[in-house]
C-alpha cells in the first residue's frame, strides 16, 4: 500500500491509476528473493525465500510431497501455490501450469513465479513490471527468482552457491543459497523474514506429513541468521524422534546413539540431556544417567517431578529405590 501511495503522488495532474492497476495493487506485498529446488538424489523438494517484509512464508512458499513446490512473489497472488499443485497432481507440468494461471491472471505483469515438480522439471515467470533489479534463473531441478534487489548481482550468486553445495542436505543447500543472495546485496530495503519448507519425494495419505521442514522467521533483524538456528534445531530433533522410536521398540543402543547426536548439536539443551539420562537409566546404566540426571535438575527442578511421573507411564523402569534415591 505504501508503493501504491507513493506512485500515486508521482503521476502527473489528474491522471490516475487504471482500475486494474489499483487491485493489483492491494495483493499482498511480498518483493523477495526465493529458491525452489529438487534433490536429485533423495527426490526432496524445497523452497526458501528471504524478504523485507512480515512474515513472507505466509504467502510464497507452497509444497506438496511427491507433487512439487510453487514460490509465488512480487504482488502476491496467492492463489499460484494451491492452483499450481493441483495441476501439477493432475499431470500438467509445470510450464503448462503455470501458463494456464498465468493465462487466468490479469495482473501477470507485476507477478513472479516459479514451478518445480517431482520429476525437477520448472518453469518461471518474471512480469515487466516487477521493480528492479529483477531477475530469474531456471534449469532442471532448481529455479532462482528475486525482483527488488540491490543489484543485478544476486540472482547469478545463488546460482554459485547451489551449484558448489550439491555435497549438502537439501535444506542447508538452499540455506546456503539464501546467504549468497544477502551477500551479494539481497533486498533493497534490507531484511525482515525469512521460510524453508521441504516435502518429501513420495506422495503421503495424511496431511501432517506433508512437510519434511517447515520453518519460519516472520520478524527479525537477521532472519537468516535465526532460520540456520532454527534448522540446526530442527535437525537436533529429528535425532531426539529417533532416538524416542527407538526407546518404544526397547532398543536401549539405538535410543543412545540417536540421543547422543542430538546432544552433541546442543549439548547444552536440557531436554536432549534428560532423555539421554532416562535411556541409560533404562539399560540398568544408573552410573551413567545419575551424573546427567543431577546436572538437569540443577538448573531445572521441575524435571526432577517430571522423573517421578515417568514410571506410571512406563517410560522409566528403575526399581522404587532407585527413584527415590534419584529424586530425593
Amino acid at each position: 500500500m505504501r508503493i501504491f501511495l507513493a506512485l500515486l503522488c508521482c503521476l502527473p495532474l489528474g491522471q490516475k491509476l487504471s482500475a486494474q492497476n489499483h487491485e493489483i495493487m492491494k495483493d499482498p506485498f511480498a518483493h523477495t528473493y526465493s529458491i525452489v529446488a529438487r534433490d536429485a538424489k533423495t527426490g526432496e523438494m524445497a523452497v526458501g525465500v528471504q524478504s523485507h517484509w512480515f512474515a513472507v512464508g505466509t504467502s510464497v512458499s507452497w509444497g506438496k510431497a511427491g507433487v512439487g513446490v510453487v514460490a509465488t512473489q512480487s504482488f502476491v497472488n496467492p492463489a499460484y501455490g494451491p492452483n499450481g499443485l493441483e495441476l501439477m497432481a493432475e499431470g500438467k507440468s509445470p510450464e503448462e501450469a503455470l501458463q494456464q494461471l498465468l493465462a487466468q491472471d490479469e495482473g501477470q505483469a507485476y507477478r513472479q513465479v516459479a514451478f518445480l515438480n517431482a520429476k525437477g522439471e520448472t518453469a518461471v515467470h518474471t512480469g515487466e513490471k516487477c521493480v528492479e533489479a529483477a531477475d530469474d534463473f531456471a534449469t532442471e531441478n532448481f529455479s532462482l527468482q528475486a525482483n527488488m534487489m540491490l543489484n543485478d548481482k544476486v540472482v547469478p550468486a545463488m546460482k554459485k552457491a547451489f551449484l558448489e553445495h550439491e555435497n549438502l542436505p537439501l535444506a542447508e543447500r538452499v540455506l546456503k543459497v539464501l546467504q549468497a543472495a544477502e551477500a551479494s546485496g539481497g533486498d533493497i530495503r534490507g531484511k525482515q523474514s525469512a521460510a524453508l519448507i521441504v516435502v518429501g519425494a513420495e506422495k503421503v495419505e495424511n496431511p501432517w506429513e506433508e512437510k519434511k521442514i517447515d520453518l519460519r522467521v516472520d520478524d527479525h533483524a537477521e532472519p537468516l541468521v535465526e532460520l540456520e538456528r532454527l534448522l540446526k534445531v530442527a535437525r537436533a530433533y529429528e535425532f531426539m524422534n529417533r532416538g524416542d522410536l527407538a526407546m518404544e521398540e526397547e532398543n536401549i543402543e539405538k535410543a543412545l546413539e540417536e540421543y547422543g547426536s542430538a546432544m552433541k548439536l546442543f549439548p547444552e539443551n536440557l531436554e536432549m540431556q534428560y532423555w539421554t539420562a532416562v535411556a541409560l537409566a533404562n539399560s540398568a546404566r544408573m552410573d551413567e544417567a545419575k551424573p546427567i540426571f543431577d546436572t538437569v535438575f540443577k538448573a531445572d527442578p521441575n524435571w526432577k517431578e517430571m522423573t517421578r511421573r515417568l514410571p506410571a507411564s512406563g517410560l522409566l523402569n528403575i526399581s522404587e529405590k532407585e527413584l527415590e534415591e534419584l529424586t530425593k
